[in-house]
């Protein structure tokens, strides 16, 4: 058995059964690692949290009451428990697969997907609260702290941030639940409907933030954009609505390539995040030099 799983072996077999087979490692995940489990009739994934990760501004408390929220409406898996000390989450594991970015451009699938994320949104309140305009600025001062140079891309990144900020106000804008790292591998389909997994950044945000990281991540052209939103607002697209959304598509970018810079400084996981870092910024650059960024600014003030 992995070293790292024992001390939650210990506490989880009294709750949930006895250990059949050994643990399997999940591919993927650059923070954590996740084991499926067979503990008496159950099948499970724990998460094993990474040290540190309070450096990336996670509250696993609010993680776990995201999770629980989740499960309760249909849109994620059941949690099973959650270790304190230890901070692993341990839910049901959900047969189906990620959706391919390819796959998310496919109508019927932005569709579901779509249902998915407004049935977050449209949740009870969850604790903690998520400002990408926030989150990059508590990691430039992390990153400092831990002898990280914060890159020169940084201020002329923060000062489009600000702009944005000042576009984003109000109205559709006020907090709901959100997810906040809605990459396709956080998406399963098991045929039948969509469910989201990893609510390590969920809190109190804006929509248009999740709306804008779903697009980016999996590569969502313009014309899949507007479909995006036609589904989850059920009603044609409006320019307010896809400036909002374009516009947080660079803050998304904003926000991976600072988690990128405070990953150098307190990740034990091998992996280039120095590379990472430069690819949403170069990205950022690009989308912030766009002709139309100045008509997103506008176009998301504009009233409904």
């Amino acid at each position: 058995m992995a070293e790292s799983l024992d001390p939650i072996m210990v506490r989880l077999v009294p709750l949930l059964g006895e250990l059949e087979g050994e643990p399997q490692a999940l591919p993927g995940g650059i923070t954590n690692r996740n084991y499926r489990v067979r503990l008496g009739a159950g099948d499970y994934v724990i998460r094993v949290t990474s040290p540190d990760t309070a450096f990336l501004e996670i509250d696993r408390w609010a993680e776990y009451a995201a999770a629980l929220s989740a499960g309760r409406l249909g849109v994620g898996p059941e949690v099973a428990a959650f270790l304190a000390g230890e901070e692993s989450l341990v839910t049901r594991f959900i047969p189906g697969r990620p959706i391919s970015p390819e796959e998310m451009r496919d109508p019927d699938t932005l569709a579901a997907v779509a249902h998915a994320v407004r049935t977050v949104h449209d949740g009870p309140p969850i604790p903690g609260t998520f400002s990408p305009y926030r989150v990059v600025e508590a990691y430039a001062r992390t990153a400092a702290a831990r002898g990280v140079p914060v890159p020169r891309d940084f201020s002329p990144a923060n000062q489009v941030a600000a702009e944005i900020e000042v576009a984003l106000q109000g109205g559709e804008h006020l907090p709901v639940p959100c997810h906040n790292d809605l990459l396709n591998a956080n998406f399963i389909h098991d045929g039948a409907r969509v469910r989201i997994v990893d609510w390590e950044y969920a809190g109190m945000g804006d929509r248009y933030f999740d709306l804008g990281n779903l697009s980016i991540n999996n590569d969502l052209r313009e014309e899949d954009d507007q479909v995006l939103l036609e589904r989850y607002f059920g009603e044609p697209c409006t320019d307010r609505r896809l400036s909002s959304l374009r516009l947080m598509r660079i803050m998304s970018d904003f926000r991976e390539a600072m988690w990128g810079v405070v990953q150098i400084a307190v990740s034990p996981i091998e992996f280039d995040y120095a590379a990472y870092s430069a690819r949403h910024f170069a990205r950022l650059q690009e989308s912030a030099a766009d002709p139309r960024y100045p008509d997103w600014l506008r176009g998301a003030t504009a009233r409904p």
